[in-house]
């Protein structure tokens, strides 16, 4: 597929040298000739490389804006400053601000040429790039056949044609990003921007730039990930983790759907849909005074709740195989089967979906799928070095009384299980129990024989 490279001058006779020439160099063009048709041609398709006028009809620096503009969207789109009134230090201000290469006018022809194609395959480099890293690192197949899951399922095809807000909570690892993107892609706004802001990633005083942007006194701004999401779809991840003091401002934005830049004094409307995550305990959250009850209620129009994987078991082959597969395929390897899925089954995964996806993956790499052994032994030491630490009584104490005796019963009796390597009879010798009552007790337990 041919590159487009977006051509912004004010000047006609410019504007039509430019596109000839590039036109003839085999890439497709589009124009602008002033600054709101340039914001315009941004907002509606993002370019694979921009050639920006510093001076266009807005002020002296229009153009750095709209390559600050160009940045907030999308930082690896190569932009090509030019000027007819160049200096040194617009030269170098572009180049901070992030342009690709500065030219003045009038520009050597080929030279121009040769930073359009040095930005085209930068550009297409980074592009390869992010899609090897989505192949290694990122499933967009939501996979099992759980209650959980299916229900999931429904509620995602549901909520890609509203534009409501959605709340997802589940453990770390379960899949919530997961399930965010899989309603993005099915949205309306999939051809928009999918921006993540992580709650627990951030510094305290970091939240309100990040989320606002900020107006700086040389003039620049730094767009925050309201603007960068404009048209599409903000998740906030670990949303509980933002300051009571921010939590308020992103109400009064809720509400009143405008907010201002850090240091800014216009308001800028909000074209976002928002999603929010959490692997806390919200309710809790709100009792303890974290996290605000009216904001909760703004943000929880429709509510997406992940179980642990230890809590849909049923789901653990179907995952073991499609990994299997997908890491095979991107590592050229032949597609090998794990034929003893008990120690898997049995395991608590306290990592969830990413634990298991790590694990096949390492499994992979260290034994090519070639020797079942060394597979299982693979397994084996890896759920061992979770199972082999002591059950924690302040973990208990949390739970009920039931709940909390079964929850010792299960790590006792699997540890058990797991020290006499899986012999039935040897470990109902050891814990004083008759071999059906122990059958029994395993089975009521949710506990597959390892064997």
């Amino acid at each position: 597929m041919k590159a487009e490279i977006l051509i912004i001058d004010d000047n006609s006779d410019i504007r039509l040298i430019l596109d000839e020439l590039i036109k003839d160099a085999g890439y497709k063009t589009r124009l602008a000739a002033n600054y709101n048709q340039a914001l315009l041609e941004i907002d509606k398709k993002i370019p694979d490389v921009a050639i920006i006028d510093v001076k266009l009809d807005k002020g002296d620096n229009d153009g750095i804006e709209l390559l600050n503009h160009i940045k907030s969207k999308d930082k690896d789109i190569p932009v090509i400053i030019i000027s007819g009134h160049a200096n040194i230090d617009m030269a170098v201000n572009s180049l901070k601000s992030g342009a690709f290469e500065f030219i003045q006018k009038p520009f050597d022809k080929e030279r121009l040429l040769n930073f359009v194609k040095r930005a085209v395959e930068t550009f297409n480099l980074k592009h390869e790039n992010k899609t090897l890293q989505n192949k290694l690192f990122h499933t967009f197949e939501l996979i099992g056949t759980s209650n959980n899951i299916s229900s999931i399922k429904e509620q995602i095809n549901k909520l890609s044609d509203s534009e409501s807000r959605v709340f997802i909570s589940g453990p770390t690892g379960s899949g919530k990003e997961l399930i965010a993107r899989k309603i993005y892609k099915k949205s309306k706004r999939s051809k928009n921007p999918f921006i993540i802001l992580n709650g627990a990633l951030l510094d305290a005083k970091s939240y309100e730039k990040e989320l606002l942007g900020e107006e700086k006194n040389d003039g620049s701004i730094s767009y925050g990930a309201l603007e960068k999401a404009s048209g599409g779809i903000l998740l906030i991840d670990e949303i509980t983790e933002i300051p009571l003091e921010t939590q308020s401002k992103i109400l009064r934005i809720l509400i009143d759907q405008k907010f201002k830049r850090i240091n800014g004094n216009h308001d800028i409307n909000v074209d976002v849909r928002i999603f929010s995550s959490t692997s806390k305990d919200i309710n809790e959250q709100i009792k303890q005074g974290n996290f605000r009850e009216d904001l909760f209620h703004r943000l929880n129009v429709f509510n997406i709740n992940v179980l642990p994987l230890s809590k849909r078991t049923e789901d653990i082959p179907l995952l073991v195989d499609y990994f299997i597969e997908n890491i095979c395929n991107n590592y050229n390897i032949k597609p090998f089967s794990i034929n003893n899925n008990n120690y898997l089954l049995n395991y608590i995964w306290p990592g969830n979906v990413r634990e298991l996806r790590n694990l096949i993956e390492r499994i992979t790499i260290l034994t090519q799928g070639k020797n079942e052994e060394k597979i299982i032994n693979i397994i084996k030491e890896s759920v061992n070095q979770y199972n082999e630490k002591q059950f924690s009584i302040n973990e208990t104490l949390s739970f009920p009384l039931r709940e909390a005796r079964e929850n010792f019963e299960k790590e006792y009796l699997l540890t058990q299980l797991r020290k006499f390597g899986g012999n039935i009879s040897k470990t109902a010798k050891f814990v004083g129990m008759e071999r059906t009552a122990l059958h029994r007790k395993l089975k009521l337990l949710g506990v597959k024989d390892l064997n």
